[in-house]
């Protein structure tokens, strides 16, 4: 039977610090579907945002504290009286509402706000104490907390506990630790600070010298009972602590670090896939956990080994942590059960409307492909797909290019219900897309990010691409698949200029109106 010293409560931060990687801005729905995943999977404290940053942050924050099941709902707030009292306001209606609160104690981020050690330390008395007043639990960061003196940091932490924090978290917000100092830090704190032993400890490590799992799990090591981290580590800079890879290191290595969690490890998979398409940043092959080649194997000696006994080149099961032991492939003929029950095997759940929907895209794939493997299915349900409330839409398109010359792109696009054609030239075809779409409808928009990935192996592979775009401060990322790279080029970069349009009309809502939301 689990002790509560051994459970180590999982903080997930991927709809709040998660969302600050640049161009990682989710739309409202997909936040809530974030949300409800990781509070499906057993997250203990999901951080769903900052309610002061935005009045879109704001909303988002309310509603999935309605929705919330079982998870903590928690807001973000500096450390100002119209901050908490907005986040409480966005959390209140949840079950279990969290409010975290935080100001930069170490000496470089004291010179921001120009306070005095002794002008901070009231400062924290007075947040923490109106935090408390309007919920029972409250965290408290001491932001760059691994780089403030320690005298000082044992100070502040002991009058957030006294002014009612239940959690302290102590922030590595620039990733500057390392392992053995993280579990000191922890183990020195709890030995000193008065109180410590009623409240619980949280690490939050940021992996800029790619230190951030070895330092979240150091910290428990040393006494912290709460990680704070993201979905496929997605975080500010080179990112934070990755869920999956804290959670499968303790249940990996059990033997070593007897903690234990509430996460239903195999739904690990599913999320992963679902927050590197909303985020447009796609998981790396040989990421740890849920890279493409994280269960691959190569190698002839390898493969040998593993024909005789998987234990010999794997430590985790692809099952334990949602991929699919087989994969077999569907092809034109396969009918609407199979497909069903593929997509149920690969964790969507899909209504009669929405499977005839997507079975006519999957036949018009499998017209196409000989073969269409798992990776395709869940690129046919992730990328983003034309809807009826969309401006823009891609008609026809045709390309004419070589290495003799410019190439060509004839594109019909529906314009606000007019169908419109462009021919235009340009270095590649994916150049002369892009420029044909914007004569169809100009704009300013920037672009940050194209990216191409292959969904599976073969010159007949579907081609994801992902492109970031901004203009007067948004930023929206659109995704396409399709096994003609320049047509889910276009389709992609056209899904992005409706995400731009459909910002626009809401006046600003989903623009970080915020500029120092750094924290943690």
């Amino acid at each position: 039977m689990t002790s509560a010293s051994d459970r180590v409560f999982i903080f997930d931060t991927t709809l709040r610090d998660g969302e600050q990687s640049p161009g990682a801005t989710m739309t409202h729905e997909e936040k809530l579907e974030i949300a409800e995943l990781l509070d499906d999977m057993g997250v203990d404290i999901i951080e769903a945002g900052f309610p002061i940053a935005s009045e879109g942050d704001f909303n988002a924050v309310s509603e999935i504290a309605r929705r919330s099941k079982n998870a903590v709902i928690c807001g973000l707030a500096r450390a100002n009286f119209k901050d908490i009292d907005r986040a409480y306001e966005a959390v209140k209606h949840a079950a279990q509402p969290r409010i975290h609160t935080f100001i930069g104690t170490s000496e470089l981020h004291r010179a921001i706000p120009n306070l005095t050690m002794d002008e901070m330390a009231e400062r924290i008395h007075d947040t923490v104490t109106h935090a408390r007043n309007l919920t029972d639990n409250v965290q408290w960061s001491p932001m760059d907390a691994t780089r403030t003196e320690w005298d000082y940091l044992c100070r502040v932490i002991e009058i957030a506990i006294k002014a009612g924090a239940t959690t302290i978290n102590v922030p590595d917000t620039v990733g500057y630790t390392a392992p053995m100092e993280s579990a000191d830090l922890i183990k020195r704190l709890i030995e000193t600070v008065p109180g410590a032993d009623d409240i619980i400890f949280a690490t939050h490590c940021h992996n800029d010298l790619g230190m951030a799992t070895a330092n979240a799990l150091a910290a428990v090591a040393g006494g912290a009972r709460q990680i704070e981290c993201t979905i496929n580590g997605l975080g500010e800079r080179a990112g934070n602590t990755a869920l999956e890879e804290v959670v499968m290191a303790l249940k990996t290595r059990h033997d070593i670090m007897p903690w234990t969690t509430g996460v239903d490890t195999t739904k690990i998979m599913n999320i992963s896939r679902r927050v590197a398409a909303v985020s447009g940043f796609a998981v790396q092959f040989n990421k740890a956990i849920v890279g493409k080649n994280a269960f691959a194997h190569e190698s002839g000696i390898h493969q040998d080994g593993m024909l005789k006994n998987r234990e010999n080149f794997e430590i985790m099961r692809p099952e334990d942590v949602g991929l699919a032991g087989t994969s077999l492939p569907l092809g034109k003929h396969s009918g609407r059960a199979a497909l069903r029950d593929k997509l149920e095997h690969l964790g969507f759940e899909v209504g009669d409307n929405q499977l005839k929907d997507v079975f006519v895209r999957f036949k018009d794939l499998a017209d196409r492909k000989k073969e269409v493997f798992d990776d395709d299915i869940i690129a046919l349900m992730r990328v983003g797909e034309a809807s009826e409330s969309d401006r823009l839409k891609l008609v026809t398109l045709r390309v004419v290019c070589g290495t003799g010359g410019p190439a060509d792109a004839t594109l019909v696009m529906m314009v606000d219900g007019e169908e419109k054609t462009a021919i235009e030239k340009g270095d590649g075809p994916v150049d002369a897309a892009f420029k044909a779409i914007r004569k169809l409808h100009p704009n300013t928009a920037h672009l940050e990010l194209y990216q191409v990935n292959a969904v599976t192996e073969g010159t007949d592979a579907q081609a994801t691409v992902s492109v970031r775009l901004e203009e007067d401060g948004n930023i929206a990322t659109g995704q396409s698949a399709d096994t003609d790279t320049v047509v889910a080029s276009a389709k992609a970069y056209i899904h992005a200029l409706n995400r731009l349009l459909t910002r626009r009309g809401k006046t600003g809502e989903d623009q970080k109106e915020i500029s120092y939301k750094d924290h943690g």
